[in-house]
């Protein structure tokens, strides 16, 4: 994109999705969680409450100016910096968005409100919807996910099951793996037993490769990712990004990076990875005085608020 837009970033090139352009319908870590791992740091607004948190207009007319003026990307995903199914006005905006495009809807989601019915039914029309499971327990939500008041482990993972069965789409189920949290082979096997219940299409496995919002969070080796793919049903598939291969080439710009730092702290490494290039080209673009560092286990981590 060549002009700067408030809720729409990227496209971001993506080793699983291509080029995804991002919608950012919440304010700044305004979420229903405040997870120990999440990358873009704590919550600032623990919240349950749905709400037009941003004009729907505003962002329609961003989504049709993006349309006319680009228009290319392999998929349009609901995610940025919060909990996208507290935006009360998100099933009218993914149906705006379905009207004027083939290019498919992905929605990003903790999964927390699916146990509402007006929050499943938004997001019916959507072609997939990625939810998350890190916990086995009451115990283990409380202390991984740090869930606003009133949530439950029960009560989300009853809404993630009510989900299933009405929804047509593929779903995605995120497992966020930590050293000495939850990734002992007893601890997975409770998981993997829990996500059956949710019959996901797919299975991914995550953890710490970028910053987390607790600095004493640690990520798993990949090899022991790995060894862990067969306890799930499907089996499950490793997504952090330990490996250097290249991403899709796309156009560089300052905005660009800017817009994925803002949302996913990167190392210069990452970022030439992301975007399909080498240092010598993402460098310069990092001198830009909105750009933050953080030096977490040794590595430099590019970020912006």
């Amino acid at each position: 994109m060549t002009t700067p837009y408030k809720y729409l970033f990227g496209p971001v090139p993506s080793r699983r999705l291509g080029g995804s352009l991002g919608i950012d319908v919440t304010p700044f870590k305004t979420c229903s969680f405040d997870c120990i791992f999440c990358q873009c740091g704590c919550t600032t607004r623990l919240a349950v409450e749905r709400g037009e948190l941003v004009p729907l207009a505003e962002v329609c007319a961003e989504v049709e100016r993006w349309l006319k003026e680009d228009g290319a990307a392999d998929v349009i995903t609901f995610a940025g910096s919060g909990e996208p199914t507290l935006y009360s006005r998100l099933g009218e905006l993914i149906d705006f968005i379905k009207a004027r495009t083939d290019i498919p809807v992905i929605v990003l989601s903790n999964g927390t409100l699916l146990y509402r019915p007006d929050v499943r039914r938004d997001l019916l029309d959507a072609d997939s919807v990625k939810i998350s499971l890190s916990a086995w327990d009451e115990t283990s939500f409380q202390k991984i996910n740090r869930p606003a008041p009133g949530l439950s482990f029960e009560q989300i993972l009853e809404g993630e099951r009510e989900f299933r069965a009405e929804f047509e789409g593929s779903i995605w189920l995120e497992v966020f793996l930590m050293e000495g949290v939850n990734s002992d082979f007893d601890q997975v096997q409770k998981i993997a037993a829990a996500a059956a219940e949710i019959r996901p299409d797919k299975i991914h496995l995550n953890t710490a490769v970028r910053p987390p919002a607790e600095a004493d969070v640690l990520p798993v080796a990949k090899e022991k990712l790995e060894t862990l793919c067969g306890v799930f049903t499907p089996r499950a598939e490793v997504i952090a990004s330990f490996s250097a291969g290249a991403g899709p080439a796309t156009e560089l710009s300052a905005e660009k990076v800017i817009d994925l730092i803002r949302r996913h702290p990167a190392t210069a490494a990452q970022l030439a990875q992301s975007f399909g290039t080498v240092l010598t080209e993402i460098l310069p673009l990092l001198d830009d005085p909105r750009v933050q560092i953080e030096v977490r286990g040794g590595e430099t981590y590019y970020k912006c608020r």
